[in-house]
């Protein structure tokens, strides 16, 4: 793990990451399909991963911690097309000893519209399947950095 310094954590509240709309992700009409959403979401996940200093293939091999998605969700606002560049923005909104949720809102990015938002719960597992605690080095850089969906009543 190189991960960053704790000053630099604490100033990662969420991550963005952006994609782009495929020709191939889409129907007839030009609109995504609803399953690409958490396709994204985990590329949104494994990027904000990587910008706190964490290798996710070295969790898996060095220390048996693999990130296992125990429920997703997502609410869909407005339709993805095709050709449009996407923001995800993640965030670690919990963290505990066995179970890490990350939430995400997508944004087009020509326009800021909000898309869909959504969260993803995982279970801690070894290799084996069975769940395990957090190692400690990896507990301590999410929690550095747990911060909530937004509050979107008042926009």
């Amino acid at each position: 793990m190189t991960a960053a310094s704790n000053k630099d954590m604490r100033m990662i509240e969420h991550h963005d990451a952006t994609v782009r709309v495929r020709y191939a992700e889409t129907d007839q009409m030009g609109v995504v399909y609803h399953a690409n959403y958490f396709v994204w979401f985990e590329v949104g996940r494994v990027e904000l991963i990587r910008a706190l200093g964490i290798e996710y293939k070295r969790m898996e091999k060095e220390d048996d911690c693999h990130i296992v998605v125990a429920d997703a969700r997502c609410r869909y606002h407005h339709p993805a097309r095709y050709d449009d560049v996407l923001r995800v923005r993640t965030r670690i909104a919990e963290s505990r000893n066995r179970i890490v949720k990350f939430s995400y809102e997508l944004f087009r990015d020509a326009d800021h519209e909000l898309l869909a938002v959504g969260e993803t719960t995982h279970i801690i597992c070894g290799g084996n399947g069975r769940p395990k605690l957090l190692p400690a080095k990896y507990l301590r850089v999410f929690n550095e950095v747990v911060a909530p969906q937004p509050d979107r009543r008042n926009p």
